[in-house]
């Protein structure tokens, strides 16, 4: 049953820049979800990644609802359409830029210098060093304004790491955990130069007395 708090019609609509500025300030992990389609495969960067249930296993992924991957995962299919969502690390911010570029090519040459596998059960490309990845099918897709809610079994937990630090989506950029900031360089303090004893160079002439 579903309760819809909502009535159909247009929603509200907030002007200018403030809700995406206000929504960016949102730190949030960032995912990569790749998909074996008929023609190739194809990935692209979310960082609306949701766990939803432990039993049964369910998660939810937010996607443009424009995008090629929505329109893939939107397609009727028996058995339900399968995709993989890796959970990327610190170091794979490399990797996430790739796969936010516009007009991106094939995930298959995106990952070409990447070590990675082949999901055994969604077919999708997997790439290794994450902190984990997982497999899963299609359940539900829910529109949702300019995107698409797609609620997701998860069917096998691909692997996770013993170890290591989330990328993280902040203000449009991936910003590096206070852990993993660089350490500044501390700016050497300048030695006082010592001012010389000039007092045996200098003859100090006593006025005569009268």
């Amino acid at each position: 049953m579903e309760n819809q708090l909502i009535p159909n019609g247009p929603l509200p609509t907030v002007f200018g820049n403030g809700l995406s500025d206000a929504l960016s300030a949102w730190a949030a992990g960032v995912t990569l979800v790749t998909i074996a389609d008929e023609r190739d495969d194809i990935g692209t960067t979310v960082s609306a990644f949701c766990p939803v249930s432990l039993d049964p296993p369910i998660v939810l992924i937010s996607l443009a609802a424009d995008s090629y991957p929505a329109e893939v995962l939107s397609r009727p299919s028996l058995p339900a359409a399968g995709f993989a969502v890796t959970l990327l690390s610190a170091s794979q911010k490399m990797l996430a830029g790739r796969f936010a570029a516009a007009g991106r090519p094939s995930a298959r040459l995106l990952l070409d210098d990447v070590p990675h596998v082949r999901g055994g059960l969604s077919g999708a490309l997997i790439p290794s060093a994450g902190l984990a990845a997982l497999e899963c099918t299609v359940a539900r897709r829910v529109p949702a304004g300019d995107h698409l809610l797609v609620i997701s079994a998860v069917t096998s937990v691909a692997y996770v790491a013993d170890a290591g630090d989330p990328l993280i989506r902040f203000r449009s950029r991936y910003p590096a955990l206070p852990g993993n900031a660089p350490t500044p360089t501390p700016t050497p303090t300048p030695t006082p130069t010592p001012t010389p004893d000039l007092s045996r160079f200098i003859h100090i002439n006593a006025p005569r007395s009268s």
